[in-house]
């Protein structure tokens, strides 16, 4: 069983919601980058998401666009994100750690290549942004072969046929695009969001997550009680790029936003509103 099942197998025995926090890898700097995943795991993080920084991330909004940019200028690689996920495996084997990015920089290095360092680095899974499950079947039996699972995101104007066919492709878990546009957007409709969570629940088996938009606590519990995973992203991020220069108020600032939104998380679980 993968780190990813047993995480989502230990957490569903508990009746807990899955809490995934995103950070784009080398930002402001590799060495940053592992203080603030150590930061994450001690705050309540289930998974953590590395982005992989690309000069076009175009799934992105302005807030990951510049973390991208401040990786890119410290000349971050894939070689020095796997080197990073080395050095967090020192100290933690068993938070699961998802690479999610575009398919040029894969690419560029090459599909077995990647996979494989990704595999011994100590990484779970990837996430390619831009390919579509129709054109992923080289990738992900390259991506199997090495033990890694292949996350696909599904978004609000996915059709259940459609969705259902990804799922077929998907492993780890589905991760569902709250809102039409870019990470970071504001336009997060809460209600409509829940319904379309519950629709999409009944017709998968893997587990579901739900990201893009959320940041606070309030709007974690509410999404939670439809979904296995909340992802907190832009957010976390924000408080990066703020804090830069000052490593100590950056994992701070990470700790009073996480710390509280898992608390959130646990309070339907202690309420009994968890399905």
């Amino acid at each position: 069983m993968s780190r990813i099942s047993k995480k989502f197998e230990a957490l569903r025995n508990d009746s807990k919601t899955c809490l995934i926090s995103y950070i784009t890898a080398g930002d402001p700097s590799i060495e940053n980058s592992l203080d603030i995943m150590q930061t994450l795991v001690n705050s309540g993080t289930d998974i953590i998401e590395l982005g992989v920084p690309f000069s076009d991330p175009m799934a992105d909004g302005p807030t990951i666009q510049r973390a991208c940019e401040r990786a890119l200028s410290k000349n971050t690689s894939c070689l020095d994100i796997f080197e990073l996920v080395r050095d967090f495996r020192k100290h933690d084997i068993s938070t699961p750690i998802v690479l999610m990015g575009y398919l040029n920089p894969i690419e560029r290095m090459g599909y077995e290549a990647f996979a494989k360092s990704a595999s011994q680095s100590g990484v779970d899974a990837i996430l390619v942004v831009d390919l579509p499950h129709e054109e992923a079947k080289e990738v992900i039996s390259i991506f199997k072969k090495y033990n890694l699972e292949s996350i696909f995101l599904i978004a609000p104007n996915t059709k259940i046929d459609r969705i259902q066919e990804i799922s077929k492709y998907a492993s780890g878990f589905l991760y569902y695009v709250s809102l039409k546009g870019v990470t970071g957007a504001t336009t997060l409709d809460i209600k409509k969001t829940e319904e379309q969570l519950k629709v999409i629940k009944k017709s998968i088996n893997l587990p579901l997550a739900v990201g893009f938009g959320i940041k606070d606590a309030n709007t974690a519990k509410i999404l939670s009680k439809n979904a296995d995973a909340v992802v907190i992203g832009s957010a976390i991020v924000n408080i990066i790029e703020k804090e830069q220069d000052n490593k100590s108020k950056t994992n701070s600032d990470i700790v009073n936003l996480m710390s509280p939104i898992r608390l959130k998380l646990d309070e339907n679980l202690i309420s009994g509103e968890k399905p």
